[in-house]
């Protein structure tokens, strides 16, 4: 297999594994391409390379921008934006941790505290607020692990896992 072939089979799968992680395939394949890519690319480079539209390769990258997964680049004398995508898995790792946190936990955990007060008194009701609350017990436990996985060092997570295996 020769490298493009190699690169563009990565950026493809990558994009149809997102769906799988609730994320939007080609937000999931420009950040690919741009994980690959040695250099930074500009908003035409994205387009042509994945045959999107301008405004679609823009949505994607400022999304990418807003999960700290993406750095622009200005270049002196030159209008044209770069793209670059984090290399650090660890950092990347991170700082999708920390955007799924926001968007999906923490939003989980308010709704679950807010549904336990119920009024009104029946077994029905002790049931209800009883599994609620497991899922709230899991859920800050959960909470509790991503903000330390958030924490540690990459070095020390690898030793802590490959210890584990």
């Amino acid at each position: 297999m020769q490298l493009q072939e190699a690169k563009d089979k990565f950026v493809q799968a990558w994009g149809n594994f997102s769906s799988s992680w609730g994320i939007n395939r080609t937000m999931a394949q420009v950040h690919a391409l741009l994980l690959v890519s040695p250099k930074a690319l500009s908003a035409d480079d994205i387009m042509e390379s994945l045959g999107i539209s301008r405004g679609n390769a823009n949505m994607n990258v400022r999304a990418l921008i807003e999960w700290g997964l993406v750095n622009k680049e200005n270049r002196n004398g030159e209008r044209r934006e770069y793209f670059m995508a984090e290399k650090d898995m660890w950092t990347v790792i991170r700082q999708i941790i920390i955007h799924r946190k926001k968007k999906e936990l923490e939003p989980a955990l308010n709704l679950l505290e807010e549904v336990q007060n119920v009024a009104e008194e029946s077994k029905e009701k002790e049931d209800f607020v009883k599994i609620i609350s497991e899922i709230e017990m899991f859920s800050r436990k959960a909470d509790i692990l991503l903000e330390k996985l958030i924490e540690a060092e990459a070095e020390w997570l690898m030793g802590t896992f490959i210890k584990m295996i």
